[in-house]
């Protein structure tokens, strides 16, 4: 694509008969021989990186930065960019080697073995939210009766944040990256988390317990990190932490109900945590909910297959594109639950891969080994083209799910 040419608008839109695939445009970019631009909010034309080869090359290459205070950044929305040059250095907007020392400080509560340790709380958390969607009325809204209270349970009790308050979570996160919001609508959200999570971490300094922000409160202590930081981190897990795996929940049934063959065959296996860990993988190569993109800056000049992305460009890693590529993936439009996935890009890919995936596919395995194996009958109580898709934030999921059994 020359500039001369007409950018596509980025998010694309994604068609109706096929809501989990990425547009078709984003397809066609893909498939092509070049890379090309996509227009987004705010006029520019960043480059849209699609293939999966060619995000591999490039999201571990230090030519490519993630400095969101740079001039050229492709903002996901307008809150954030305003935001922006009052940040401060985050996991999300700095590169090594700052960003290694960051993520240092919040890695070990996502270590592997620690989130395997939490297998047993999740498991009964899950299990107690299907009791009680069980014995209440009957169709009901898997969105609301499961869907958002096992992450946001999971994550307030690893942060140490009471659950009672998941209302005044949830409104602020979906405030705080909406692409609807105005930047006055960002800021004001953000405030009142950042607000109440300061007054939460001086608690826990004050009488540390067995948890996320006691230990990073730990940590402001013994001067290896700022107050500001632990409190921008316990934000910043609070919103990835229950958004991202409530979508997954909720869209994952959706697909698995729309697909008879997949959910008898993912519920006739669901002892077997091998298929399990593989039919997640699976899922989140198909779903990509992160829909927006992953956004970054170039350093330095780079050829891309014969084009080259300049220094000071804007480009956009689209996660949907690298999951339906058809060189990785072939067959890809077809939720296969037998097929070797984990090469996906659901989390991203390179240093700045997702923090808390360890954590997602505890909950996810947990989520899919249990609901179908619990309840054998779940149906759709409306026609699924009836369902409403929320498309606004970074992740896009569902407003509502009605299920009936």
């Amino acid at each position: 694509m020359t500039d001369t040419d007409v950018a596509p608008e980025y998010p694309a839109v994604r068609e109706s008969r096929c809501p989990f695939a990425p547009a078709a445009v984003i397809r066609e970019m893909t498939r092509a021989d070049t890379i090309g631009k996509v227009r987004i909010w705010d006029g520019s034309t960043p480059w849209l990186i699609s293939r999966h080869a060619d995000q591999r090359a490039l999201l571990n290459d230090p030519r490519i930065s993630i400095n969101e205070k740079r001039e050229g950044y492709p903002h996901m929305t307008r809150g954030r960019a305003t935001g922006a040059p009052h940040h401060p250095d985050l996991i999300t907007n700095t590169d090594p080697p700052e960003h290694t020392r960051l993520r240092r400080t919040v890695n070990g509560p996502f270590m592997v073995k620690r989130v395997e340790a939490l297998r047993p709380r999740i498991q009964e958390t899950f299990d107690g939210l299907v009791d009680d969607m069980l014995a209440g009325p009957n169709p009901a809204n898997l969105v609301e009766a499961i869907g958002l209270p096992v992450p946001t349970l999971v994550i307030t009790q690893m942060l140490g944040a009471p659950y009672e308050d998941h209302e005044f979570f949830q409104t602020n996160s979906n405030k705080a990256i909406s692409h609807e919001s105005t930047a006055e609508e960002t800021a004001a959200a953000s405030r009142a988390l950042g607000e109440y999570l300061a007054a939460l971490l001086r608690k826990k300094i004050a009488e540390p317990a067995d948890d996320v922000m006691s230990e990073m409160g730990g940590r402001v202590e013994a001067g290896e990190m700022t107050f500001q930081e632990a409190v921008i981190m316990s934000s910043a897990i609070l919103i990835a932490g229950h958004e991202t795996s409530a979508s997954m929940i909720s869209l994952g049934t959706l697909a698995l109900l729309r697909d008879p063959e997949q959910l008898a065959l993912l519920r006739d296996n669901s002892d077997d945590p091998r298929f399990v860990a593989n039919a997640v993988e699976e899922l989140l190569r198909y779903l990509t909910i992160v829909h927006s993109g992953i956004r970054r800056i170039a350093n330095e000049d780079i050829d891309v297959r014969g084009t080259t992305i300049k220094a000071g460009d804007g480009i956009i890693f689209e996660l949907a594109g690298a999951n339906y590529d058809e060189a990785e993936f072939p067959d890809a439009e077809k939720l296969d639950l037998t097929r070797p996935a984990r090469s996906h890009h659901a989390f991203g890919y390179g240093v700045h891969q997702c923090l808390g995936q360890s954590l997602a596919r505890v909950e996810l395995q947990v989520a899919y080994s249990t609901l179908y194996r619990r309840i054998p009958t779940l149906a759709l109580a409306v026609p699924s083209e009836r369902i409403e898709f929320a498309m606004e934030g970074v992740a896009y999921g569902l407003r509502n799910l009605p299920v009936t059994w």
